[in-house]
């Protein structure tokens, strides 16, 4: 096994960088009519990977710091407020474009389409950053969809630089198979390979896009497996079973409490443990944040 236990005195600051966008989850009654009404359950709240992994973290008793581009609208400072009623200190860097929203599809099996409108958040650039928003960071959580496009992936990296000099962690969520395509894997895997992060988070199916395996790319590589639970360094730690509502979230509950538990000394399999735990029970919830 290859990866690094470090404990901290300090209190443990977590921040991630990348998106702060609306979710809009529907979630119909039966198969969708085309052409026609068809009933459906429609809820709005706030969205993205990186609000929603710093939304879950603060659940868990951590410090937890955002930094986003976000528009300068209605839409943008009701996100901001409510995730800093969570208890997350929000960086946000107001921008004239539109606050970007997530249309989100449940299916009957639980299983989702997203329709992705990052708007204003991919322009975040390495000139809005302050270095302060990094110097206390133990780990930096980082969404691959903070590194498929320009400016954020400037951003991105300038963030994961400041982290690095101050002696903290890295831990980089692949986020999406379709992202990875578009990206590039063999592009993405020779990323990985030079920013070297300490956690890895990659689904079944965005490790086998990515075609490289996981465990030459980070310290400690975490495969999650949806219902089945995650595997770590060869092991698999199964998910209680449960009657799921919602998934979305689930990915970045299960992240947040790996990062957490870690970060405070757990090992490796100790921290997917809790992981699966925390995503078993964010599928309890609708919407993709703690209630």
């Amino acid at each position: 096994m290859r990866y690094a236990l470090r404990r901290y005195s300090r209190q443990v600051l977590i921040v991630s960088i990348g998106d702060l966008l609306l979710d809009i989850a529907i979630v119909p009654e039966g198969q969708l009519q085309p052409d026609d009404d068809s009933p459906a359950t429609i809820t709005l709240g706030g969205g993205g990977q990186a609000a929603n992994f710093c939304a879950w973290t603060a659940s868990l008793g951590d410090p937890a710091r955002l930094v986003a581009r976000v528009g300068d609208d209605e839409t943008g400072r009701r996100l901001v407020a409510d995730l800093e009623g969570r208890g997350v200190e929000v960086r946000a860097v107001w921008a004239p474009e539109p606050t970007g929203a997530i249309a989100v599809l449940v299916d009957q099996d639980g299983r989702r389409t997203m329709a992705t409108y990052r708007g204003a958040s991919v322009g975040l650039s390495p000139d809005d950053l302050d270095e302060d928003w990094f110097r206390d960071a133990r780990l930096l959580h980082v969404p691959a969809y903070s590194l498929f496009v320009e400016p954020i992936a400037g951003a991105a990296r300038a963030a994961i630089r400041s982290v690095r000099d101050s002696k903290g962690m890295l831990a980089i969520d692949l986020s999406s198979a379709a992202g990875l395509r578009g990206y590039g894997p063999s592009r993405m895997a020779y990323v990985l390979a030079r920013l070297k992060p300490e956690v890895l988070f990659a689904t079944e199916v965005e490790a086998a896009t990515l075609a490289v395996p996981l465990d030459s790319l980070a310290q400690v590589p975490v495969l999650k497996l949806g219902r089945q639970g995650c595997r770590v360094f060869g092991r698999t730690i199964p998910a209680p079973e449960v009657q799921a509502i919602d998934p979305t979230g689930a990915g970045d509950a299960f992240a947040a409490a790996f990062c957490s538990a870690w970060l405070r000394g757990a090992t490796p399999v100790e921290s997917a443990e809790q992981a699966v735990q925390a995503a078993s029970r964010s599928v309890l919830l609708a919407g993709a944040r703690p209630s």
